[in-house]
């Protein structure tokens, strides 16, 4: 199926545009006009759309954003269970300390020392995992009522207010653990989760206090996989990610100590599955927990849902130097749900969907190659919008006429600024 480029899109905001220049009447009758084959006769208000990625939500408290989660009948979110996913990577790093004791602690202090990559100090996946870490290291401090996520700057000294020093006894032996430094990864110009800030981060801590680093951890593959290359990797200092991009699960053959998959194959297809139910009018279930026509299902050991937030989230599975090689692939679509779609049944629709940074190594290596091998056996054609990680209007400036599209799947740069796109779908 072919996508939408650049110069198709403009081609239909001009023919849009004349169409209602030339026909003098009001916005709603010229969308109507202009969507013979996408777009309908539905307002845009009302067309299905899937928030992916980012949970609308305040990012000072993680109160989830209920208006933008509820703004049609058919408006959901896909993501992953991030605090199950937390846990996990907590649990994976505090495993490997266990099963390495004898050899993790480089300069033979009795302090396990590591440092962390926070990725987005607003962002709720950003504070689980941070919180999943600190609580498995037994290193969390609570702050209101939950797991302080700040990130401390450096504590070699163990004053930090935020974390507390935790112990681990480990075949008869008492060890400290310590969280020696953490940042947000954030670079001058805005942009967090940034990779190229973490590796000179870690460049910064090994000059300073390297070897009372044993253990590196971070909030994601992509700032983990830069320190990894520019020092860890060097140094045999296991580093754990999360994600289970591509080249960070390779990197588990030398040294890498392990990631999580997000099941970014089942978000994917849950991402667009959800948008092809509304769109064919059927139950939101099919072909999710209920088999369609085709034999499409998913099981509910891969994916959860909750009603209350009208929200999708895949399970997490943690890939260590045991599983990886199951792993190696991350753009295969998963399995159970790989069958075609019947044309006659469900017709093709178009949809405009974002990522919030082109530039992503997930979502741009990972996510949007998952949802291009998805998009032909839903019979969807997607035009894949890619911003710059930094401004909302940096997307929504291309999405200058929504009446072309049939659904919206959205990716917001910051969760607090889904009223940015629903202002457009409204107007």
């Amino acid at each position: 199926m072919k996508k939408k480029f650049a110069l198709l899109a403009m081609a239909a905001v001009m023919v849009f545009s004349l169409t209602a220049c030339g026909g003098g009447s009001d916005d709603s009758s010229s969308s109507s006009e202009s969507g013979s084959e996408s777009g309908g006769e539905v307002a845009n208000k009302d067309k299905p759309l899937v928030w992916f990625n980012r949970q609308p939500s305040n990012s000072s408290t993680g109160e989830l954003d209920m208006t933008a989660l509820s703004f049609n009948d058919d408006t959901y979110y896909v993501g992953f269970d991030a605090n199950q996913g937390a846990e996990l990577q907590g649990t994976m790093v505090k495993d490997y300390i266990e099963a390495n004791i004898d050899t993790i602690d480089r300069n033979g202090d009795g302090v396990i020392g590591y440092v962390l990559a926070i990725g987005d100090i607003g962002h709720n996946d950003s504070i689980a995992r941070t919180r999943g870490v600190r609580s498995a290291l037994g290193t969390a401090v609570e702050a209101d009522g939950a797991v302080n996520s700040d990130p401390i700057g450096t504590n070699t000294d163990g004053s930090a207010t935020a974390v507390q020093d935790g112990t681990l006894d480990i075949n008869g032996t008492t060890y400290t653990v310590r969280e020696l430094a953490s940042q947000e990864m954030k670079n001058s110009a805005g942009a967090t989760w940034d990779a190229a800030t973490a590796g000179n981060a870690i460049g910064t801590w090994s000059s300073s206090f390297g070897d009372q680093i044993d253990v590196v951890v971070s909030n994601n593959d992509g700032m983990g996989m830069s320190m990894f290359n520019a020092w860890s990797k060097d140094e045999g200092v296991p580093t754990f990610g999360y994600d289970a991009n591509a080249d960070a699960v390779a990197a588990i053959a030398e040294g890498y100590g392990g990631t999580i998959s997000q099941h970014a194959d089942v978000q994917a297809y849950l991402t667009l599955r959800v948008l092809r139910n509304a769109l064919d009018g059927v139950d939101i279930d099919t072909g999710i927990g209920t088999e369609d026509e085709e034999g499409n299902v998913l099981s509910d050991d891969v994916y959860v849902y909750n009603a209350d937030e009208r929200s999708y989230y895949a399970l997490n599975v943690a890939v260590t130097a045991d599983n990886y090689q199951d792993f190696t692939d991350s753009t295969k679509v998963y399995e159970p749900v790989s069958n075609q779609l019947d044309e006659s049944t469900s017709p093709v629709k178009s949809v405009w969907l974002n990522i919030y940074n082109a530039s992503d190594n997930f979502l741009s290596s990972t996510y949007q190659p998952l949802l291009e091998n998805y998009d032909d056996l839903l019979n969807l054609d997607v035009e894949y919008i890619g911003g710059d990680g930094q401004t909302e209007s940096n997307i929504t400036n291309r999405l200058g006429n929504p009446s072309q599209y049939d659904a919206f799947a959205i990716n917001m740069v910051k969760t607090d600024n889904a009223a940015s796109y629903t202002s457009i779908l409204s107007q």
